[in-house]
């Protein structure tokens, strides 16, 4: 299991002395063996993970405030990365994010701890507050970015509510994930939703074009 995304980003909250990424990425580890292990969210206490990766508690808390934000960096780090945005055109970036969508669908479907890791975390207003901040908003703001951009140069029509607008896009991926567990999210999918969509929402003059 990748952990090349399991840092926080730069702009997270200062946490103290330098970090090593040695030490982080066994503190990440040994909270995926717990998990793996069948230990439910509620028993993994910071003194056990700190047992478990063979650390201190103080290690663990000059790099997170708390097992919450700990906890939402590995389910980050078992997750795959954020895209890279070509950034050649709105389709191509609609697409690229998208098929980031389907992947973690993908993931979640064959990742037993990704599983639990989501079903466990949704039962912790606390911790999936914090996913929803660090994780989904920051995906959600650079989907609303790419609309605005195509927007501003004319590749999409000025009027379209760009929160709707989105919603249509990220919706599809979202019901086959997770309100369809076992529809079929083929390799042209992001593909078919993004040419779809945009469909309606292109300058008249470009579709008659």
């Amino acid at each position: 299991m990748s952990l090349a995304d399991s840092r926080p980003r730069p702009d997270g909250p200062a946490r103290g002395r330098p970090r090593s990424e040695a030490v982080e990425r066994a503190i990440l580890e040994g909270v995926m063996k717990l998990l793996e292990e069948g230990v439910p969210l509620a028993e993994l206490s910071i003194e056990r993970v700190a047992r478990t990766a063979g650390v201190g508690k103080a290690t663990i808390y000059r790099r997170w405030s708390g097992k919450e934000e700990l906890f939402v960096d590995v389910v980050r780090a078992a997750e795959p990365p954020d895209p890279v945005l070509p950034g050649t055109s709105v389709r191509d970036d609609l697409v690229a994010l998208l098929e980031s969508l389907r992947q973690r669908g993908l993931a979640n479907r064959s990742s037993a701890l990704l599983h639990s890791a989501h079903a466990q975390m949704k039962s912790s207003p606390k911790i999936w507050a914090a996913y929803h901040e660090n994780v989904i908003m920051p995906r959600r703001n650079l989907g609303l970015e790419v609309l605005r951009r195509g927007q501003r140069n004319g590749e999409l029509r000025p009027d379209i509510d760009v929160e709707l607008a989105n919603d249509l896009f990220v919706g599809p991926i979202l019901v086959r994930t997770i309100m369809r567990p076992d529809a079929d999210l083929p390799e042209d999918l992001a593909e078919q939703i993004v040419d779809t969509v945009l469909e309606g929402l292109r300058p008249v003059s470009s579709t008659a074009a």
